[in-house]
């Protein structure tokens, strides 16, 4: 089996066009939305997408930020969920916080945004081993499969436990354009999709969506890995 894993695609309907058109050239039999898909400028485009494809979908918590119209980050949310109705809404209330996939030469798979727990803990490829291992709890798996922090990473801990972050189709921090995605089986294939990023922010900008310009730029400009690592680092207290 080998299965396309996407995440944080964040409402960029251009960037995840792009990926698709690239996993159309792929002998892929599944793919996986690692969350956060509908909190952004094309919430309803992508929710369809996402849906033709067939895909497994994980709620994270922007999504689940859309789902409960929370402004507790802004205005985005409930601007999405205005977009979505109820019938998509309830649609994406059905998303679970994990999925189990098996992989050949990966072997287990558990997908989840965050952790198994949670969709909201922040940890990175530099966590402290430990610590990691606190905020994932008890896993039988071979592989956790996360998202949340946009960054792709392959990790392996000394309990044998291996953490995959496939990166970022909408709202990459890899220091470079494009949308960032991966191909599990037999191993681990990170991979890297072009696409129109200037086109598509100027089409954002033409919407009535609550987008800052800050958030735009980063498209335009994505931070550097280092970077971003630093900052989520600093969020955990680190």
């Amino acid at each position: 089996m080998r299965v396309a894993a996407l995440s944080d695609i964040h409402g960029n309907l251009a960037a995840l066009e792009a990926v698709v058109a690239d996993l159309e050239r792929e002998d892929v039999d599944g793919i996986v939305v690692v969350g956060d898909t509908i909190s952004g400028p094309w919430p309803v485009e992508a929710l369809e997408l996402v849906a033709s494809l067939g895909a497994d979908v994980i709620c994270g918590n922007a999504d689940r930020e859309v789902v409960m119209r929370s402004d507790r980050f802004g205005q985005l949310a409930p601007w999405c969920a205005a977009r979505l109705g109820e019938e998509c809404l309830e649609r994406a209330r059905q998303w679970p916080l994990t999925i189990e996939l098996e992989v050949e030469g990966i072997g287990r798979v558990l997908a989840c945004h965050s952790t198994p727990a949670s969709d909201e803990p922040i940890y990175t490829q530099i966590t402290p081993e430990r610590e990691l291992l606190e905020l994932l709890g008890e896993v039988e798996s071979d592989v956790v499969l996360c998202g949340h922090t946009h960054m792709q990473y392959d990790r392996l801990l000394s309990t044998g436990l291996r953490v995959v972050n496939p990166g970022s189709v909408g709202m990459p921090y890899e220091g470079r354009r494009g949308a960032y995605w991966a191909l599990l089986g037999p191993d681990v294939d990170f991979r890297r999709t072009e696409y129109d990023v200037e086109g598509a922010v100027a089409a954002m900008r033409e919407l009535d969506a609550p987008l800052s310009d800050e958030q735009l730029q980063l498209l335009l400009e994505p931070l550097d890995p280092e970077t971003a690592t630093a900052e989520f680092e600093s969020l955990r207290g680190a």
